[in-house]
């Protein structure tokens, strides 16, 4: 068991050394050096300082207690690389620097102590190695690094030649590869009587990490580890952790156990406090890198059980270092999660949605135009969407506008001033022809509307990051899109312009807000007044965040003088003993279902009070078996109104719904949308299409990528 030990710890400790990089080290001016190193060095002298004052030792000596401040100085990077990646927050600025941090503090310790076992044995109580075996150490290591660091590239560059990506490596290659990696770890050992374990480390660190056969060997031997060595490693754990011999009955045991978890953290913290004062980091973030970097892994507790075995310690001491490594792992995902809870509060783009906007904060719109065919319904969005006076309603009246060659060829730049200004003819005159639509809407009734005129000027590919970084600047809650389609003379839609879909699809995915699409098909033809009613409109309701944000967005249709609203709701029918009404029972059961229809009545209840109960809002309600009634009723109102507002999603497992996915000519309006879309439904019914903010990433409501430092 101690030989498969052994053997494990030294495939584990290369392929360590394999994944750093000894670069990094030279690269000091970055501050994750600064703080690995402060972490380091605070964590080395505290424990210096105190452990003399408890018997840690069989043998105590300065020796001694310099070997173990490194240790617990140390970090173990691919644990604490694995958790950050667990914990979901590897791609968050804090996350790529407690990475690039711990690798540091694991490279620093870790080279401390191999070259430490060079002038001290630590089968000897840590006495001083004579001369002739410094030298004779020194010497191979010297020779192992040289061939690691300059021969090595050789040989591998010219197995990764031979066997070219995509082919399959030969025997005889793979096999001369695995010998000279092996030749290289085992030279200081054999030749020099140098630990194994270090030795492996080392020359792993001074190997060329790049190609192949280097992918190919960190790939198979982590899956060696993974497989086989930490069951056994673990096994060999509880084996040699004796707890008759662990004098759990007396404190200065327990003393040992605290004594070694808070000088390693206090030192940690102590550490990262300093330098993020000095750069600039806030403490509950320099707090929170410290304690993560104070992790602790395999090597530790390898380290802590072979003192036990060669004498230096007692079996309760080292059963005390194991309990305290592992209590540096326990505590982390605590940590990771206060991280993210700070996060959020400083998130700007949290619940960016009309169903969560207070009613006495503006309403924020960006709407998206494509050329002068747009503006008549885009002047009726506004008007139906006023709301109140109080607060009001702010619009971000935007421009998409595709960047070709020739609108490139026309662009100005202001001395000075980081401005660009387009001079094509055919694009200010469709620019000025909007604003003078919009100022002349104002003019006659601007009470609680404000506009101010935007630009999205980018090719088709990056169009949409213009428009999501537009609305996160702006704080928007909604953005509106223009269909890629537009209405022709009779009636029917185009085919439209393909790349302007991609644009939309791809808002839909990254928008910091919620996202609407306006199929327009009428809606522009004739100004909506506000003395009579000149709009018949209706909100499908299933279910669903997305329904609930699209009747979010008709309580303000719903104030509109101009606007007979109509609120119908498909209410499942579950009482039969057909096929899918037995599924939609089984389905009612899911805590999840649940959940959803708790949201969905309350929501509803909400509208229905505020709305419906006055009478100035009609209700209807169709229950309904299956998704084939669902699509005859939707035909129904063929005819019957001038605009539909609907949820994008509705409720993603609904029966109502289900199977309609299948035969959808444009998915990114969801199964209704494309249904009351269709050139086969009407030429005169719009269709707005509504999508609730997306909570993205995994970590609700957070981005992978959040910046907290």
């Amino acid at each position: 068991m101690d030989f498969v030990v052994d053997f494990g710890m030294i495939c584990h400790m290369f392929i360590v050394g394999l994944e750093i990089d000894p670069h990094i080290f030279l690269q000091m001016p970055l501050r994750e050096a600064k703080v690995a190193c402060s972490g380091v060095l605070t964590t080395f002298v505290l424990a210096s300082l105190l452990t003399p004052f408890v018997k840690v030792s069989e043998s105590p000596n300065y020796v001694f207690n310099f070997c173990l401040a490194t240790i617990l100085s140390g970090t173990a990077s691919p644990l604490l690389t694995r958790l950050i990646t667990d914990l979901k927050i590897g791609k968050s600025d804090i996350g790529r620097f407690v990475v690039s941090a711990g690798v540091h503090s694991d490279l620093v310790s870790t080279l401390i102590i191999s070259l430490g076992y060079i002038f001290f044995d630590p089968y000897n109580s840590f006495s001083s190695r004579n001369s002739k075996v410094i030298l004779t150490m020194s010497s191979t290591l010297v020779i192992q690094t040289v061939l690691a660091a300059k021969l090595t590239p050789v040989i591998m560059n010219w197995v990764n030649h031979e066997n070219p990506e995509g082919k399959p490596m030969k025997g005889s290659h793979l096999v001369l590869s695995t010998a000279y990696i092996v030749l290289v770890c085992g030279f200081s050992p054999n030749l020099g009587d140098y630990n194994k374990v270090l030795s492996a480390f080392i020359a792993g660190v001074f190997m060329p990490r790049d190609g192949r056969i280097s992918r190919m060997i960190i790939g198979k031997v982590n899956y060696l580890i993974t497989t086989i060595f930490n069951p056994l490693f673990f096994f060999w754990v509880g084996l040699q952790a004796d707890f008759s011999k662990s004098r759990a009955g007396h404190i200065d045991t327990w003393g040992k156990l605290f004594f070694l978890f808070l000088v390693a953290t206090v030192g940690k913290v102590l550490g990262s406090l300093v330098s993020g004062v000095i750069l600039g980091f806030h403490w509950p973030e320099s707090v929170a890198i410290g304690l993560l970097l104070n992790v602790k892994g395999r090597f530790q507790v390898y380290l802590a059980l072979t003192a036990s075995d060669i004498n230096i310690t007692s079996i309760s001491t080292s059963i005390a270092m194991v309990f305290s490594t592992l209590l540096t792992v326990i505590y982390a995902p605590l940590i990771v999660a206060k991280i993210i809870e700070r996060a959020r509060k400083c998130s700007p783009t949290q619940r960016m949605a009309l169903q969560w906007l207070h009613p006495s904060n503006e309403l924020r719109i960006l709407l998206c135009l494509r050329g002068s065919q747009n503006v008549m319904s885009a002047i009726n969005f506004m008007e139906i969407s006023r709301g109140s006076a109080d607060p009001g309603l702010m619009v971000y009246i935007t421009d998409m506008i595709e960047l070709t060659e020739k609108i490139a060829a026309s662009l100005t730049h202001s001395q000075g001033v980081d401005v660009v200004a387009v001079t094509d003819p055919d694009v200010l005159e469709m620019r000025e022809h909007i604003t003078n639509a919009i100022h002349a809407y104002l003019s006659e009734d601007k009470d609680g509307i404000n506009q101010q005129r935007m630009l999205a000027l980018s090719t088709i590919n990056n169009m949409h990051q213009d428009v999501c970084i537009l609305a996160e600047d702006l704080h928007v809650s909604l953005i509106v899109l223009p269909f890629h389609k537009h209405q022709e003379v009779d009636g029917r839609l185009s085919a439209g312009h393909s790349g302007f879909r991609h644009v939309n699809r791809k808002v839909l995915r990254n928008s910091p807000c919620s996202v609407g699409i306006l199929v327009d098909r009428g809606l522009g033809s004739t100004m909506i007044s506000r003395s009579t009613i000149s709009l018949s409109a209706a909100v499908i309701f299933i279910g669903g965040k997305d329904d609930r944000e699209a009747l979010a967005f008709a309580g303000r249709v719903a104030r509109h003088p101009g606007v007979k609203l109509t609120v119908i709701r498909f209410l499942l029918e579950v009482s039969g003993d057909t096929v899918s009404s037995k599924i939609s029972r089984a389905k009612a059961n899911s805590t999840e279902h649940q959940e959803e229809m708790k949201l969905d009545d309350e929501c509803f209840a909400e509208f229905y009070d505020r709305h419906v109960a006055g009478g100035r809002v009609a209700y209807m309600e169709k229950y309904l078996i299956n998704s084939g009634q669902t699509f005859s009723t939707l035909r129904s109102f063929e005819g019957q109104y001038g605009l539909f507002i609907v949820g994008r999603g509705g409720r993603v497992d609904s029966v109502l719904t289900v199977g309609m996915n299948d035969c959808e000519e444009c998915p990114e309006l969801g199964p209704i949308g494309d249904i009351l879309s269709a050139p086969d439904f009407s030429i005169s019914a719009s269709v707005l299409i509504v999508q609730q903010h997306n909570l993205k990433g995994e970590l609700d409501g957070l981005q992978d990528e959040f910046s907290i430092m």
